[in-house]
């Protein structure tokens, strides 16, 4: 989970070889896109036979070391700004342990390709908040992208409802995971992070968001047996741990300062779709009348968020 630097990214497009860094930008973009929604059906085989904290501690712990690591290597700051390390425990509370705990136990109720439509609804919520809570205006595009949000969680959650002892746990346990990924994205915004480079602010992030998984963890599951994972479940924990943690986030850093943030956007509006087709390839799950009327609007949703505007 990562977000959009505009500065950054309109910075980095200008010169000579804007064009070409743009060719680079769009494979690193399609790379992305399909990497990132095949994560979900991927950490729904790792979930089958990992339990929830254990799976969530590794790939955080993991991912927040090598991400600092990384910044470290490339000639980037990875100390805390003074005055900064309460709004980072905050804004990590939200952005990843409430998130990844949520998303998580949503996995394990509700199939992958479901839980990645209703996880990109995130930006929808952002501008809702952003309304709320700041005063912001919404414009005539983000009511109707609010709307369709709504209306993909009343098809989704309705259809569980629709079933005879059915309960839309898993529905729910996304919605507030995405609602918790939106009141971060939002939070994060309101802080002045005296230039700390955002892979350092990522990588900090899932540390310290990831440190009450990892007690959760002690506290409540036992160690999983990693050496007897089948290979399903052990290429879903590799993979969500080495190419969505790590993988995805250095490359969406590189992205936007390649491309336009509205550009880079597209891969947030694709995601879903690559989830939802990869979920039925690789896991079998059905694609309904509900989930394809669900992921059109919500992908409808975050088109109208993510476009350029001014043209």
């Amino acid at each position: 989970m990562a977000r959009l630097s505009e500065s950054g990214a309109s910075a980095a497009t200008a010169g000579p070889q804007a064009d070409e860094l743009s060719r680079s930008g769009l494979l690193l973009l399609l790379a992305l896109t399909i990497t990132w929604g095949l994560n979900w059906p991927m950490m729904k085989l790792a979930l089958q036979e990992v339990q929830p904290w254990a799976f969530r501690s590794l790939c955080l712990m993991i991912g927040g070391t090598s991400l600092l690591a990384l910044t470290r290597a490339s000639g980037g700051a990875v100390r805390i700004p003074a005055g900064r390390l309460g709004p980072l425990a905050l804004v990590a509370l939200f952005n990843i342990t409430a998130w990844h705990l949520l998303s998580a136990y949503a996995l394990l109720h509700t199939g992958s390709g479901r839980a990645a439509i209703i996880g990109y609804t995130m930006p929808l919520w952002a501008s809702l908040i952003s309304v709320v809570a700041l005063g912001a205006r919404l414009t005539l595009p983000q009511v109707l992208a609010l709307l369709l949000g709504m209306a993909a969680l009343v098809l989704l959650i309705g259809q569980d409802f629709g079933t005879v002892g059915a309960a839309p746990v898993g529905a729910l346990l996304m919605a507030g995971a995405a609602l918790s990924w939106a009141i971060g994205t939002v939070l994060i915004k309101q802080f002045a992070w005296s230039g700390m480079p955002v892979m350092a602010l990522t990588g900090w992030q899932q540390l310290i968001g990831g440190a009450p998984i990892v007690v959760g963890w002690w506290l409540l599951e036992p160690w999983p047996d990693l050496l007897g994972l089948s290979l399903p479940a052990a290429l879903g924990l590799t993979y969500a741990v080495f190419v969505a943690t790590i993988f995805c986030h250095t490359v969406y850093f590189k992205l936007v300062s390649l491309l336009p943030a509205h550009v880079a956007a597209l891969s947030v509006l694709a995601v879903p779709v690559v989830g939802v087709v990869t979920s039925a390839w690789i896991l079998g799950e059905p694609v309904g009348l509900a989930e394809a009327a669900a992921l059109l609007a919500v992908v409808a949703g975050l088109f109208l968020l993510t476009r350029p505007t001014g043209r």
